[in-house]
Parts: structure tokens; C-alpha cells; sequence
């Protein structure tokens, strides 16, 4: 069932050796990057050990449970034992979310309510400030626009782990855990303006995106066409009668850069290559934007009453996750940062669907 694991544990072996010699960590970031990929493949070998080690046990102890009755019961306990470090390393092995690590943008904005909308939006903000606050995250709030009553009519928080780079360990990211919070998230309750008691319902959209890193651009000589011709332009006599212009396309996305303004050829090549640089990066962050866009814009797209994907109802105490069919009456307490349950619903369920998808 886990043939695959054994090379996981080979690459395993493969970053220990490399991570053991001080040459690797010259380069900071080559070593974060092993470093990140060391941590990820930790889990997973020390549970397939730990799985293979218990089956060799259950072969021994039934070796010996013919003569020894004490034995039979430590089979069915080890047997036991085995199915558990199955499971657990079935879900280790579901294919991660390359984001999960990343720390977060999280958006609250006020809508359908008014201001009831408004100050729910506030109690938003406030319950992921504490959950925050519970799991070790630091908060910082970007920019608010509050309403008259007190409450938000939109608020950006950054949420980051303590470190600010991310989870120690693969699968508590600030991401990992915030990302199933995207969504409308409706209340249904007696608003402080509500002088006749009546029960109303309200929205607020949240809006979450894992924090952008720096762009990096990596150029591979053999996706260049590099093309020298006759300057055209004003440079005296050795600019006009060389093939000293240089005109550099980037065959993967069919950029192009071109210089003629130096006088030889070597140095209109290396202009060249830094305007097809910061063109190639100016196109991926253009791309990351996009995607980060449209992120947002499928988490919520109309923070309206009739698209949600959770109820706080305030006159049962409950609340209510449409997505997983969660429900619990301790929203007091889930107000309160009290989310870890309702969030591993959600994660359990994308673990199950991806599993059944595997």
C-alpha cells in the first residue's frame, strides 16, 4: 500500500546528508529550502518506521502467542496499534497544499444589515483575534474602516505564526488553518437597534489569501533566443559598422528585450538580460495578483444573505457549517476563539475528498 513511501524515505536520507555539510547553508536560501522540505518528509517517514516496525512486532508476537496466552493479547493490541499508524499515515500522504505554510490576509467586510452587518463584522474580528491569540499567531491590524456604532465596515488583519515564516510543523500554517474561514458568514440574532425584540438576519463576507512572497525569476539559457544585428541608432562609427545590438526573447511567454545603446556587444547583452528580468517579474507578479484575485472573488462573491457557508444563531447558541454539516451549541465559546473543532471538520473533510480522489 505505501511502496511510494520508500522513496520518500530515500529523499528523506538524501536532505539529512545535505543538511549535514556547512557548505549547503552558505546559501540561506537553498538551505530554507531543504530545511522546508526535511520537515515535511519527517512525519511521514518516522510513521512508516513506526508502521513497519509494529508489523514485524504482530509476526513475533504471534510466533509466540502458541505457547504464551499473553501474547494473543498483545497481538490484537499491536494489530490495533497497526490500523491507527495506517490511517495516520494515509493522511500524511494526501497531497499537501503547497500554501499551507504561508501566513495570511484575512478580510472582514460588512454586508446585507446595515449596521447590525457592521458590528457582527466586529464580532468576526474580535473571535479570530482570539483563536490567534489561543494557538500562538500574531496579530497585526492593517486598515479598518469602523461604522458609527462601533462595529467594522471593513478590516484587514495580518495573521502570522511567531517565527513570521510560517508552521514549524506540516499542517498548522496560519493557511493551513484560516483558509476554510473564505466565505459568507451569516448571523441570526436580535440586533441592539431592535427595539421589538424581533429576531434579523445579517451578513458578513471573509475574505482570506496567503501572504505574497517576493517573486523570484529564474532564466534558463536554453528558453532564450539571443540575436545580434547592426545598431541603428547615434554612437560614432563602431556603433554603426558592428553587430554590436543585442535582442534577447524569452520563448516560454514570447517577452523580448532589445539594447543598441552600448558599444559592445557583451554589454548590450547584459542590459538586455536585466530589462528581460524585471519584465519577467513584472509578468509573474501580474499573475500571482490575478490568481490572488480571483481567490478572493470565489470565496465571496456577493457577501449576500442567501450565499453562506456558516449560521451563528444567537437565540439557540449555535452554529452552524453548511459545507460539513457541523453544528454545536457553544457559540459562546466559539466567539471566543473556540474554532479548532469547526475547523478540522473542515479539514478532515477536504482530507477524505482528496483521499477518495487519490
Amino acid at each position: 500500500m505505501f511502496e511510494a513511501v520508500e522513496e520518500l524515505v530515500g529523499e528523506h536520507a538524501g536532505l539529512e546528508t545535505k543538511l549535514a555539510d556547512p557548505s549547503v547553508h552558505a546559501d540561506q536560501a537553498n538551505a530554507r529550502k531543504l530545511n522546508k522540505r526535511y520537515a515535511e518528509l519527517t512525519p511521514i517517514v518516522a510513521t512508516y518506521r513506526a508502521w513497519k516496525r509494529t508489523g514485524d512486532d504482530i509476526e513475533t508476537a504471534r510466533e509466540f502467542a502458541h505457547d504464551d496466552p499473553d501474547f494473543a493479547a498483545e497481538v490484537k493490541q499491536l494489530e490495533k496499534d497497526r490500523e491507527q499508524l495506517t490511517e495516520k499515515l494515509r493522511l500524511l500522504l494526501v497531497p499537501r497544499d503547497p500554501s499551507d505554510d504561508k501566513d495570511v490576509i484575512l478580510e472582514i467586510k460588512a454586508g446585507a444589515g446595515g449596521d447590525e452587518s457592521a458590528l457582527f463584522a466586529g464580532d468576526l474580528l474580535r473571535m479570530y483575534l482570539r483563536y490567534a491569540e489561543r494557538v500562538g499567531w500574531k496579530t497585526e491590524i492593517i486598515d479598518a474602516t469602523e461604522s458609527e456604532l462601533g462595529g467594522y465596515k471593513d478590516v484587514q488583519v495580518a495573521v502570522k505564526t511567531k517565527g513570521g515564516n510560517g508552521a514549524t510543523e506540516p499542517g498548522q500554517g496560519v493557511w493551513a488553518r484560516l483558509k476554510y474561514e473564505g466565505g459568507v458568514h451569516r448571523v441570526q440574532r436580535v440586533p441592539a437597534t431592535e427595539s421589538a425584540g424581533r429576531i434579523h438576519t445579517s451578513a458578513a463576507g471573509v475574505l482570506v489569501t496567503p501572504e505574497a512572497e517576493e517573486v523570484e525569476v529564474e532564466v534558463h539559457a536554453n528558453d532564450l533566443r539571443i540575436d545580434v544585428y547592426r545598431s541603428s541608432g547615434p554612437g560614432g562609427q563602431s556603433v554603426n559598422t558592428t553587430d554590436s545590438a543585442v535582442r534577447i526573447t524569452h520563448l516560454p511567454t514570447g517577452i523580448v528585450a532589445s539594447c543598441q545603446n552600448e558599444k559592445s556587444q557583451l554589454q548590450n547583452k547584459e542590459q538586455a538580460m536585466r530589462i528581460l528580468r524585471s519584465r519577467l517579474l513584472a509578468a509573474a507578479q501580474e499573475e500571482a495578483e490575478s490568481k490572488a484575485a480571483d481567490a478572493r472573488r470565489s470565496q465571496v462573491r456577493t457577501v449576500d444573505r442567501s450565499e453562506k457557508i456558516r449560521t451563528y444563531n444567537f437565540p439557540e447558541n449555535r452554529i452552524s457549517d453548511h459545507r460539513v454539516g457541523f453544528k454545536a451549541y457553544n457559540l459562546d465559546q466559539v466567539l471566543d476563539g473556540e474554532l479548532d473543532p469547526m475547523i478540522q471538520a473542515c479539514v478532515d473533510a477536504d482530507s477524505a475528498a482528496k483521499l477518495a480522489a487519490a
